[in-house]
């Protein structure tokens, strides 16, 4: 009789211990359970920690409570501008009712993971191209309530949508380098503009207190001179005083006729401007007759003495004005330019 209650005693025990081992369950942390009683959904979820059901009769599924990152494949579209582009997104989500992520759709990973494939060609068909390159934050929160929106009804919260990457057609991408090479120029352009503008007022500047002044242009001269002959393969060429082209213009003599004893024909100085040859002369050269010397052929233009002592006379002029201005300078200075006197006839 007692071997019999031992052997009952030990058996009720062995059941006991492999329903309790079938009935006991372990949920995680960031896990939640939802219980289905021969199909029916339990009205409680179960939390974290150690949980019993009835086995054979109770099935525990467990949901994950924690925020998942997905990324959206690369979706092919046309922008409202017509150009074909690639774009790439990460979608962060979390399930926030784990009994309508179990009852109300299939598989919530797949179904967010279609919506936002969707979601996101239809934000490309609906955004320009500069939309998408430098306004991404609008765009994300416009892709974030158009997944948001179905994905509340399967207790699913999105909480946060970004786009990754925008792909470029090659031509594209070289129009826009183009375009951002233009832009860089223009910009380039006016500053350059910018700077001749308010170089000139200085230069104005400048030039107003260098005209109370004339001996400044001439230091200002000597200035430059010493700069560049510093550079020693460079060449330096010294400008002709303007001084002395202004007394030449208002003191410009007129044509000097050289006297001749069969006299017709007239020798211009080198100088000189060449007068006009009478036109009875004229008609008499013409009708010499054929073999008779041209008076004026193989002669070389001499210089009359009167022209070379009105230009020792101007030199002379601004020589006084030069030194009148500045500390005298020796330069040697010959007027006298050798000539070949005229032949006579």
């Amino acid at each position: 009789m007692v071997e019999e209650l031992v052997t009952a005693g030990v058996a009720l025990a062995s059941v006991g211990a492999v329903y309790a081992m079938a009935a006991a369950r372990v949920v995680k942390q960031y896990e939640r359970g939802v219980v289905l009683r021969l199909g029916k959904l339990r009205s409680g979820v179960r939390g974290p920690g150690f949980t019993m059901i009835v086995p054979f009769v109770d099935r525990l599924q467990k949901v994950n409570m924690q925020i998942v990152t997905m990324p959206v494949p690369g979706q092919d579209g046309i922008t409202r501008d017509n150009v074909t582009v690639r774009v790439d997104a990460v979608i962060y989500f979390k399930v926030v009712s784990a009994a309508d992520a179990v009852i109300k759709v299939e598989d919530y990973r797949f179904a967010v993971s279609q919506m936002a494939q969707t979601s996101l060609r239809s934000i490309i068909g609906k955004s320009e191209l500069d939309d998408l390159l430098s306004n991404r934050e609008k765009l994300n929160q416009g892709l974030e309530l158009m997944i948001d929106s179905p994905a509340v009804e399967w207790g699913v919260s999105i909480d946060r949508v970004e786009i990754k990457d925008v792909s470029l057609p090659e031509t594209m991408k070289r129009s826009m380098a183009r375009q951002a090479e233009a832009d860089r120029e223009r910009r380039a352009r006016v500053i350059n503009a910018d700077a001749e503008l308010q170089a000139s007022k200085k230069l104005a500047e400048a030039a107003g207190v260098m005209s109370e002044q004339p001996a400044a242009l001439q230091l200002r001269l000597l200035q430059t001179v010493v700069a560049v002959a510093a550079e020693k393969n460079s060449t330096l060429v010294l400008p002709f005083p303007v001084e002395l082209l202004r007394f030449l213009e208002r003191a410009q003599p007129g044509p000097v006729p050289h006297p001749a004893q069969q006299g017709t024909a007239h020798v211009r100085s080198s100088q000189a401007p060449q007068p006009q040859q009478p036109p009875q002369e004229l008609a008499e050269s013409q009708q010499a007759p054929d073999g008779a010397p041209d008076r004026t052929s193989g002669r070389t233009p001499g210089r009359p003495q009167e022209l070379a002592a009105q230009a020792q006379l101007l030199l002379t002029q601004w020589q006084q004005s030069m030194q009148e201005q500045l500390p005298p300078v020796e330069t040697p200075l010959d007027p006298d330019s050798r000539g070949s006197k005229s032949g006579q006839d």
